[in-house]
């Protein structure tokens, strides 16, 4: 009987957060690391889990704070090059799972379109077909370079950069990409840990553009996938968005799923499976 009542609860729950997708006219998409989870990218959350995907670092004792560091460059750049090289060429041939196409269709029926907030750093909305001028990457992007120093604030495209990581050691077999400018080592453009050298100019840019976007709409929903409290960076910007513009939230979620419920409906669920279970009462 326990297991019928907590299945009857969660189809309600289903139909509240369809229900809101469809009174909506503007779609909020706030995604954290749960949402590449999905495609089968690797979970980063705790020790063990980032040693599982990286054993050669768990052998020398590096954690994730330790190698996702401007220090890590400067100490070993082929080392930290064969941990975001491994990433970069992980990211390039994953595919978005489908949950990204129902996203996309549903803002695309819109009247005010869809505009996307994600901590991520994979690029996979793009992959998936999302217009760039709507996705501001709050942590930047590894399809993106920077100067280490940095000698200037230039941010330019990874794309030439083909990573030949030996994954036993974790460590960069060729040279590492360069800065155009002063010839230094280049890092990716992402914001890490005791990172005081992050070029924040595209993200600035891209949350001048989506801020813009949001001053213009009325009742939007925001969809907010596999963002924990760890780095709450993704769960600000869905309270900012519900409080400020009067939004309503969906948070999809397997562990922290709660929304007080004037706010909106929390699904205890993976992010293709809440978004797949949403889409059944939507109709595609």
């Amino acid at each position: 009987m326990h297991a019928h009542s907590n299945e009857s609860h969660d189809a309600s729950a289903v139909n509240r957060a369809a229900s809101l997708i469809a009174q909506s006219n503007a779609l909020i998409i706030a995604a954290g690391a749960g949402m590449g989870v999905d495609s089968g990218l690797p979970d980063f959350r705790g020790k063990e889990g980032f040693w599982r995907a990286y054993p050669a670092l768990r052998d020398a004792q590096i954690d994730f704070y330790t190698i996702a560091s401007p220090a890590a460059f400067h100490a070993s750049p082929e080392r930290a090059w064969g941990f975001y090289g491994h990433r970069l060429a992980l990211y390039r041939k994953t595919m978005p799972h489908h949950g990204f196409d129902l996203l996309r269709r549903w803002g695309g029926q819109m009247r005010h379109g869809l505009s996307v907030f994600t901590s991520n750093v994979d690029g996979q909305f793009q992959k998936a077909g999302f217009d760039a001028a709507h996705i501001h990457e709050c942590h930047g992007s590894i399809a993106h370079l920077q100067c280490l120093g940095p000698c200037c604030d230039d941010v330019w495209l990874a794309d030439d950069f083909q990573p030949d990581v030996d994954e036993r050691s974790c460590r960069l077999r060729n040279p590492p990409p360069v800065c155009p400018h002063c010839g230094g080592l280049a890092r990716p453009n992402i914001l890490m840990f005791g990172d005081g050298g992050w070029i924040d100019r595209r993200s600035t840019a891209q949350g001048h553009r989506q801020d813009a976007w949001l001053s213009a709409v009325s009742r939007p929903v925001v969809i907010e996938l596999g963002a924990g409290t760890a780095i709450p960076s993704v769960r600000h910007f869905s309270q900012r968005v519900v409080a400020r513009y009067g939004g309503r939230l969906v948070r999809i979620n397997p562990n922290e799923c709660d929304v007080p419920a004037a706010q909106g409906v929390g699904l205890r669920m993976g992010a293709a499976d809440g978004l797949a279970a949403m889409a059944k009462v939507l109709g595609g």
